[in-house]
């Protein structure tokens, strides 16, 4: 059996919704990464589902600060990334380290 993974840290609505929008937009770019991709129709398919997915991550930004919220708590939001297993998707989107032979 898995460990449970460690609850979110608590978010406002708009925070979350910052959070959910730009793992998407990372998971869209790992996709269309030309280092990792193998096929241009995926690749594609992604690019133009990243318009949409940057449009909601920029609607989510303008609700916190229209809101008031006026600071980004890096920290909170880092954990949140962490849980939802960020740092792998985020992976996907740099340029694999060259093999060796």
């Amino acid at each position: 059996m898995a460990p449970e993974p460690p609850p979110l840290p608590a978010l406002t609505r708009a925070e979350g919704e910052v959070v959910d929008a730009y793992l998407a937009v990372v998971d869209l770019l790992g996709r269309i990464n030309p280092s990792r991709s193998t096929h241009t129709y995926g690749a594609l398919r992604a690019a133009q589902a990243l318009v949409g997915r940057a449009k909601e991550l920029r609607e989510a930004l303008a609700l916190m600060h229209a809101r008031g919220e006026s600071e980004v708590h890096a920290e909170t939001l880092a954990r949140a990334l962490r849980v939802l297993d960020g740092e792998r998707r985020a992976g996907r989107v740099t340029v694999p380290r060259e093999r060796r032979s």
